[in-house]
């Protein structure tokens, strides 16, 4: 219990392992257009990604559960066969997007190379 009280002490410790991660960053990003199935996420952090390895099925499995998990996602199974699970943002995640957003912005200005802007994602 002292541990939990201590991480959430500090907002800037809790906003790190919130969004720690590979892919946590872009998948909230690729939400903020509506609702996507696996398949479409998955092919959405591949876009753009240039040099990037494919992303494993566990890995985009493990990121969605914890995105998932601390209130970022929903998860909704459709329960037919074959399998069908959308992921939408929650209200929490829409008011995470501007986040994003305002970091695309700042790295675009701040880490691309001079007289190009560079994306998180392709939109």
């Amino acid at each position: 219990m002292a541990r939990a009280a201590a991480v959430h002490a500090c907002p800037v410790a809790a906003f790190q392992k919130l969004i720690s991660g590979k892919y946590k960053l872009r998948i909230v990003w690729d939400l903020q257009d509506g609702p996507r199935r696996y398949s479409e996420i998955r092919s959405g952090l591949l876009r753009g990604a240039d040099g990037s390895a494919e992303i494993a099925p566990r890995v985009l499995s493990r990121e969605l559960k914890a995105l998932t998990e601390s209130g970022l996602l929903e998860r909704r199974d459709f329960g037919v066969v074959p399998p069908k699970v959308e992921y939408r943002l929650t209200r929490k995640g829409r008011s995470f997007v501007p986040v994003i957003a305002a970091i695309r912005d700042w790295g675009s200005r701040h880490l691309a190379p001079a007289g190009k802007t560079t994306d998180i994602a392709a939109e």
